[in-house]
C-alpha cells in the first residue's frame, strides 16, 4: 500500500515537472489559450450530457413548475450551500499549504475553482492538482501537489467512513430488495470488507505520513524523489484532524443539499434515510473509475438504485442527481475556467528561451 501511494504522488508530480522549465510555445498555450479552450470544452460537454438525458422535456417542465412555487427557496439554499462548501474546501487547502506558501483566501478560492475545471474532465478528478498549483509561485508548485493529494485523501476517508456506516445501516433493506438480484449477500459482504480494508490502510497512512516519508528517505532507489513529499513530514496531528473535520462538514453539506433537492422534487424520503442513502451512493461512486463530466448516467443509476430503496419517484431522484451534479461541479468548473482566462502562469521575466 505505501508503494502504491508513493507512486501516485510521483506520477502526479512528474506530470507537472515540465511547468518548471517550459518552452515558449508551452508558455503561450498556458497563458493565452488554456482558459478559452477549457471553457469551450466544458460548455460543449455539458450540453451533450444534458441533451442526452432521458425524458428531458418532462424533467425541464418539472423544474419549471418547482421554480414557480415557494419551493424555490430550497433551490436557493442549495446554491448558497454550494458556495459554503467550496469556501470550506478553500480553507482546507490554505491550511494544508500554508507552510509552503501563505495564500490569500481569494487566491486560494480561484485555485480551488480552477482545479475543479480541470478535474471534471480527467479520470477520478486527477486534474485538480494542476489547476491549483497554477496559482502557486514557481518553485513552490511541486511541493504543494502532495499536500493537495492529502486533502483529497481526508475527504475520501470521510466518504468511506460515512459510506461504510450507511451500508451497515441499509444492509437488511438491500438484502430484501432486488438491487443485486441473486447475489446480494455475497456482493454486499465483499464490498463492505473491501471498503473496510481500504479505510484501514488510508487511516494508517494518513496519521503516520511523516513516518512514511522518513522511511522512503532511507531507500536508495526512492530517496531522491522524497523532495516531492517532504512537506508531509511537517504535518502534525492537530492539522490532520482539522483537515478531516473540514472534510466532515463538507460531507454533511452535500447530504443536506441532497435532502433539500429530494424535497424540492417531491421525493418522499426522511432526513435520516436520505443521509445514509447519499452516504452509500457516494461510497459506490468513489470506487467506480470515471470522469466527473461524463459520468452523469452512472450517478443517476446509482441514485435510482440506492434512493429507490425508499421512494418510487424515479423522475425526482434523477432530477436531484442532475441538479446536484450541475450545481456542485459544473457551475464551479465553468467559473474556474473563466478565472483561468485572467491568469498568466508564466511571467514575462521568466520567458527566457
Amino acid at each position: 500500500m505505501p508503494s502504491i501511494i508513493f507512486s501516485v504522488f510521483c506520477k502526479g508530480t512528474c506530470i507537472f515537472t515540465g511547468l518548471m522549465r517550459p518552452g515558449k510555445n508551452i508558455k503561450i498555450f498556458f497563458n493565452y489559450f488554456l482558459g478559452p479552450l477549457l471553457f469551450a470544452w466544458l460548455s460543449w460537454s455539458i450540453y451533450h450530457q444534458v441533451a442526452g438525458q432521458p425524458d428531458l422535456e418532462k424533467s425541464l417542465s418539472r423544474i419549471k413548475e418547482s421554480l414557480q412555487s415557494k419551493e424555490v427557496l430550497k433551490m436557493a439554499l442549495v446554491l448558497v450551500l454550494m458556495m459554503v462548501n467550496w469556501s470550506l474546501e478553500t480553507v482546507k487547502w490554505r491550511t494544508a499549504v500554508k507552510n509552503v506558501q501563505p495564500v490569500k483566501f481569494g487566491t486560494a478560492l480561484k485555485a480551488v475553482l480552477s482545479g475543479v475545471s480541470f478535474s471534471v474532465s480527467t479520470p477520478n478528478r486527477t486534474g485538480e492538482y494542476l489547476g491549483r498549483i497554477l496559482y502557486m509561485d514557481e518553485g513552490n508548485r511541486l511541493k504543494t501537489i502532495s499536500l493537495t493529494i492529502l486533502c483529497s485523501i481526508s475527504q475520501l476517508m470521510i466518504t468511506l467512513a460515512a459510506g461504510i456506516t450507511g451500508l451497515l445501516v441499509l444492509k437488511e433493506r438491500i438484502y430484501n430488495s432486488d438491487i443485486i438480484a441473486g447475489w446480494s449477500t455475497i456482493w454486499v459482504q465483499a464490498f463492505l470488507y473491501g471498503s473496510l480494508i481500504v479505510m484501514f490502510f488510508l487511516t494508517v497512512f494518513y496519521f503516520r505520513v511523516s513516518l512514511f516519508v522518513r522511511w522512503l528517505d532511507k531507500l536508495p532507489a526512492l530517496g531522491k524523489y522524497t523532495y516531492l513529499i517532504n512537506e508531509l513530514e511537517k504535518l502534525n496531528a492537530t492539522l490532520l484532524v482539522k483537515l478531516l473535520s473540514l472534510s466532515a462538514v463538507r460531507f454533511v453539506i452535500f447530504a443536506v443539499q441532497y435532502y433539500l433537492l429530494f424535497s424540492f422534487f417531491d421525493v418522499s424520503i426522511g432526513w435520516w434515510q436520505s443521509f445514509w442513502a447519499v452516504s452509500l451512493s457516494f461510497l459506490i461512486l468513489a470506487v467506480i473509475p470515471g470522469f466527473a463530466l461524463i459520468d452523469l448516467g452512472i450517478r443517476g443509476e446509482v441514485g435510482l438504485k440506492v434512493v429507490g430503496l425508499f421512494s418510487v419517484n424515479a423522475l425526482g431522484i434523477g432530477l436531484t442527481t442532475v441538479t446536484v451534479w450541475f450545481i456542485n461541479l459544473i457551475i464551479p468548473a465553468l467559473t474556474g475556467s473563466v478565472l483561468i482566462l485572467g491568469l498568466k502562469v508564466f511571467k514575462k521575466r521568466d520567458e527566457r528561451v
